[in-house]
């Protein structure tokens, strides 16, 4: 059972479990897939037509801080505790997750990286997600079976996990950590729009560029260790030290913080509000533009 572990399932190995009936208690498939508005796509109305056989349907924007004025951020413990418990996990249950992203994978991380702050840490991405399961020609179902409720606790999260804007704007005086975006560089420059009507492109200062599309091959499955070393070192990254992860709003930050554990440092933090909160928040110095930047 080594693949409990892994951070990442190759669809051979999903494949095999579901084919021998292995889904039940003691391992669990989600459909994480999450959109944003823009792609005009109904990731729950595509489960309900597909997926994977024995997955459930995990949904980004139910299981979150529904207090905060921010979209998706991390839930409570005992609110996670109450819906993956009804998702039919346990503490012992070997969760596996992936999406329907064109990308390969787009919401999973963010999904694991959830799962792992709640410190369960049998959790894996399925790489290549919806994309190479279909294209390996492995079954999809419209069936869905509701999995009998578990008791789940979650462990009471370590907030230095999660960054906040206070965070960001100490660490820009400091420089102690270096912080990287894992928007798309146009995003990012400022020179492509946002996909948030309220909210212009831009970074804040002193952040490393990575497009979290960037740590995947051309057919959407992660890269090998040797290319995602080699990716880190070449944007100036060193893993050995402090690293925050940022993006639009805390979805994409998470390829970042899978793509580090996969080369042996899992202690990237995510900066929960990512860019969306910044925007709103920073004053316009702190906005830096290629395009129009924010007005005074």
């Amino acid at each position: 059972m080594a693949a409990q572990t892994r951070a990442l399932v190759s669809g051979q190995w999903l494949a095999e479990a579901v084919r021998n009936n292995l889904v039940g208690p003691k391992l669990r498939i989600l459909d994480a897939s999450w959109y944003l508005p823009k792609t005009k796509r109904d990731p729950r109305a595509e489960f309900t037509q597909k997926h994977i056989p024995g997955s459930s349907f995990f949904d980004i924007d139910d299981c979150s801080d529904k207090t905060s004025a921010l979209d998706h951020m991390l839930p409570t413990p005992s609110h996670f505790s109450q819906y993956v418990g009804d998702l039919g996990i346990g503490s012992d249950t070997h969760v596996v997750v992936y999406d329907t992203s064109d990308f390969g994978s787009f919401g999973a991380p963010r999904v694991w990286w959830m799962f792992r702050q709640f410190g369960h840490s049998l959790v894996s991405v399925l790489d290549g997600g919806m994309r190479n399961w279909l294209a390996d020609g492995y079954p999809v179902t419209a069936d869905y079976c509701k999995p009998e409720f578990r008791e789940y606790k979650a462990a009471v999260v370590d907030e230095s996990w999660v960054k906040s804007y206070e965070d960001i704007l100490e660490n820009m005086k400091t420089k102690k950590v270096q912080v990287v975006d894992a928007r798309s560089a146009g995003r990012f420059r400022g020179l492509e729009p946002e996909p948030r009507d309220d909210t212009l492109p831009g970074h804040f200062p002193g952040t490393i560029n990575m497009p979290f599309p960037s740590f995947m091959d051309a057919s959407g499955k992660e890269l090998g260790t040797e290319e995602l070393s080699r990716l880190f070192s070449e944007a100036g990254v060193d893993l050995e030290q402090p690293l925050w992860a940022t993006c639009g709003s805390g979805v994409t930050a998470c390829h970042i913080a899978l793509a580090a554990h996969l080369l042996g440092h899992p202690g990237v933090c995510v900066y929960d509000g990512s860019w969306s909160e910044w925007f709103k928040r920073a004053s316009p110095e702190h906005i830096i533009s290629e395009g129009e930047g924010k007005k005074v």
